[in-house]
Formats: C-alpha cells, sequence, structure tokens
C-alpha cells in the first residue's frame, strides 16, 4: 500500500525482478556528469509510465515487460525497430540485397541511440569518470563496428570512406543544420556559445589532420621514382601512419583526461545550464546495471549483425542503385546511421542552446577522427590488413577543407544563420564530388594527375 500511495514522479529502478524507488543520492550523484551527447540524445526519448506493469503480480513478468517498455518503446523512433526482423528476413529468404542494405541501415538508426542510452544508464552505478570513458569507447561504436566488419571482409576503401563521411557529416551537416536552424528560430536574439570546448575540439581535428596529411604527401614527394622505390615508399608510409595513429591514439587519452579529470568544468557546464529545463528530466536511472549491461551486449550483437549485412551488400546496392560506392560509403551510411544523434542537436539548436549542438557534432568529429580511425588502422595491423592514413587527394583535401572551414565558422563564440547555411552548402558540393566519383575498390591511389578518365564516373 505505501508504494501505491508514491507520488508520480517518483524515480522507478527496475532491478532483479522488482521495481523500486531510486534514491536521491543515486539520482544527484550522476547529473552533473552528462556531456552533450548524453542530453543531446535524451531530446528522443519517452518517459514511461509503468502504472500497469506495477500490478502485474509476477516480478519476472514484470521485469520483462517493464524492460521492454523501457528501452524498446522508450525511444520515439521505435518504429524503426520493425526493420530489423524484416532485414535479417530479407537476408535468409533472398528478397535482394539492396533490399538486405536499406533494411539494416535504416534498422541500425534507433540501436544507435539506444545504446548511447544504455551505456548512459550503466554509467549511473559506475560513476562519472567511468561513465564517461564508457561514453568515449561506445559514442561511436556503429561507426567502429562497420569499420572492423568490413576490414574483416578486404574492404579498406569502405572503412576509409565512411569514417571520413562520419566526420564530414558532423562538422558540415550536423553543425550547418543546427546553426542555421537555430539562427532562423531565433532570429531576435543573439546566439552565443562557449569557445573554449570548441577551440580544444578544433586543435585536435587540426592535428589529426596532419597526421592524414603526412602521409599523402610522403607519397606524392616520390612520384617518378623506379617500382622498386615506389614499393619501399609505400611501406614507409604504412608505418609512418602506424607511427601517426599511435600519436593520435595519445593526443585523445590526454584529451579524456583533459575532460574527464582536469577540465571537466568545461565539459559539464553546458549541462548545468539546463538543469531547469524539462529536456533533462530524464536524468534519472530507470534500469539496473546488470539489465542495461545484458540490453547493451545484446544491441551490440545486433549492431554488428547489421553491419555485417551493409558492409556485405554495399557493392550490389552501388551497382543496383546506380550510386557509387564512395557516395553510399560517405553520404549515406553517416547520415542514416547518426539520424537520432543528428536530430538531437538540431533540436537543441533550435531551443538556442547551441553549446550541447556543438558539443555533439565537434565531440563526435573528434572521437571518429582522434579514436575510430587509428583504431581501425591498428586492428588492420594486428589482422594482417594493409591500411594507412593515406586517404587520397580528393578525401584529404576534403577533410582538410571541411575541419578549416568549422574553424572559422566557430572562432568569434557567436552565430547565425549565415554561418549554417555555408556549412550545408560545402556539404552538398562535397557530397556532389562523391557522388561523380566513382574508383574502383581496392586500387592503389595513384600519382598520375595526367590521366582524364580513372576514377571519374560516366555521365
Amino acid at each position: 500500500m505505501a508504494s501505491s500511495a508514491a507520488p508520480a514522479a517518483e524515480t522507478w529502478l527496475l532491478e532483479n525482478g522488482n521495481i523500486k524507488p531510486l534514491s536521491k543520492e543515486m539520482r544527484h550523484g550522476h547529473g552533473r556528469s552528462r556531456t552533450a551527447h548524453n542530453v543531446s540524445s535524451s531530446s528522443l526519448r519517452k518517459k514511461s509510465d509503468l502504472t500497469l506493469v506495477r500490478k502485474v503480480p509476477c516480478s519476472i513478468v514484470r521485469d520483462v515487460l517493464a524492460n521492454l517498455q523501457e528501452v524498446i518503446l522508450g525511444t520515439k523512433l521505435f518504429v524503426l525497430f520493425i526493420a530489423i526482423p524484416f532485414a535479417i528476413l530479407a537476408h535468409y529468404q533472398n528478397f535482394g540485397r539492396s533490399w538486405v542494405f536499406g533494411l539494416s541501415l535504416v534498422g541500425l538508426t534507433p540501436l544507435a541511440e539506444r545504446i548511447s542510452f544504455l551505456t548512459e544508464q550503466i554509467a549511473f552505478f559506475t560513476g562519472p569518470t567511468v561513465g564517461g570513458l564508457l561514453n568515449a569507447t561506445c559514442g561511436n561504436a556503429t561507426e567502429l563496428i562497420i569499420a572492423i566488419l568490413a576490414l574483416t571482409q578486404h574492404k579498406v576503401d569502405v572503412v576509409k570512406y565512411s569514417l571520413l563521411g562520419s566526420i564530414l557529416s558532423n562538422l558540415l551537416l550536423v553543425l550547418g543544420t543546427s546553426l542555421f536552424c537555430g539562427g532562423i528560430a531565433n532570429l531576435s536574439k543573439e546566439q552565443k556559445y562557449d569557445r573554449k570546448q570548441a577551440d580544444v575540439n578544433s586543435l585536435l581535428l587540426l592535428l589529426g589532420l596532419l597526421c592524414h596529411m603526412l602521409p599523402l604527401m610522403f607519397r606524392y614527394a616520390g612520384v617518378g621514382e623506379s617500382a622498386a622505390a615506389a614499393a619501399v615508399t609505400a611501406k614507409a608510409t604504412l608505418l609512418l601512419s602506424r607511427v601517426s595513429c599511435i600519436v593520435m591514439l595519445i593526443a585523445y587519452l590526454g584529451y579524456l583526461i583533459f575532460q574527464l579529470w582536469t577540465h571537466r568544468q568545461l565539459f559539464d557546464a553546458q549541462a548545468e545550464e539546463n538543469e531547469d529545463d524539462d529536456t533533462v528530466e530524464e536524468e534519472e536511472a530507470v534500469l539496473g546495471f546488470w539489465s542495461a549491461f545484458a540490453w547493451l551486449v545484446g544491441m551490440t550483437a545486433v549492431v554488428a549483425l547489421l553491419s555485417e549485412y551493409v558492409v556485405g551488400t554495399i557493392e550490389v546496392t552501388s551497382d543496383s542503385w546506380g550510386i557509387s560506392v564512395s557516395f553510399i560509403s560517405v553520404i549515406l551510411l553517416p547520415i542514416v546511421g547518426n539520424a537520432a544523434e543528428h536530430a538531437g542537436a538540431v533540436i537543441f539548436a533550435f531551443k538556442n542552446k547551441l553549446d550541447i549542438s556543438l558539443g555533439v557534432a565537434l565531440g563526435s568529429a573528434t572521437q571518429i577522427a582522434m579514436f575510430v580511425v587509428p583504431l581501425s588502422v591498428i586492428v588492420a595491423w594486428i589482422i594482417g590488413e594493409r591500411m594507412d592514413l593515406d586517404f587520397s587527394l580528393l578525401e584529404t583535401g576534403s577533410l582538410a577543407l571541411a575541419i578549416i572551414v568549422t574553424a572559422f565558422t566557430l572562432q568569434d563564440g557567436t552565430s547565425h544563420y549565415i554561418k549554417g547555411l555555408v556549412l550545408l552548402l560545402c556539404y552538398i558540393v562535397i557530397g556532389a564530388c562523391f557522388f561523380f566519383y566513382n574508383r574502383p575498390q581496392n586500387q592503389p591511389n595513384g600519382v598520375n594527375l595526367g590521366s582524364s578518365t580513372d576514377g571519374i564516373m560516366r555521365v
């Protein structure tokens, strides 16, 4: 009777088949450690009403139903979960590999958001530091899983394209859409943001750009050499890339120490500013530790399965749709795979909370450039694949221009819609470039600038 009289605003914890109130100490301990990524993801979640679930007499059934309601129905994207069984069915019934690709891509959208939700739930019990490390490694789990699976299938170009596309998407599409929509929605207000966090991310991105450009210039310095000398240059480029990746991982480790220990206030301020806003009302645990961990393992396995479908069908889909693999990997994969995260950033830009939007876009781009890319090179090294940081002239040039344009855009600490419009137009131009660019997969990055047809799609 006492539990039935509890107020509606009581926080409930699901664990060991029981639904019990969450203590204020546990609730308060996590509140100040939420990152922009966590706050942004919460904008797509739905508040669950467990009134009917609490009336179920059997504790096991009650626990299962409550978990299903929180995990499956707790997101506004829950309708997209239907694509997952259809993707599996299409794979085993041979409906068409392009159907498998499309359905798998749609199914990855809610899974990426749910993995973010589950890592945040685990962080309630592990503390802010471990939770931050967990978020730093799982924040772009989809991209990392796709990259590793593509490497096991010897599709190095797909790995490079997809990771490059994720960086470009965050810097130009997500950030551009956020600044544009935020500027249009707040024409009467001056939009400001904290430059400190943007400066740190921009600095790391420039370091990553340097590590990408040096292998490219290293190879181009050997133009005109003999075949034997070219082979030596290629080997030296690979070794330089691996050393650069180790340096990038060290820099990322320093970034984590900076973010989680020495200068945490720079990254927590954005969440504290929104403590009174209804968008952060889900700052409470709704799953127990082992429940969240089990769901995280299960959903990661499903992400791996769908990612394997995506990687295995991308070439056939390219031929079926008449679109180059480069365009699918650079444009379509990042847009659909990170749709939930991107939507959250735009939502907060509408509400004039640019610190959160910038934290999502720049934080995700930094994580991919300084963690996922070098880790992919290290994994390729371990499994015997020759993956380096030489992303060819077109890809590296696009990355360089995107980082430089973004850094100039964020230099004054204020924003208006024209900045977002320029970033979006840059993304459209780069997207058009990759739409017409169709270099054959696994072809060495040549340096013959005299060819008029190599790598250009006939129209």
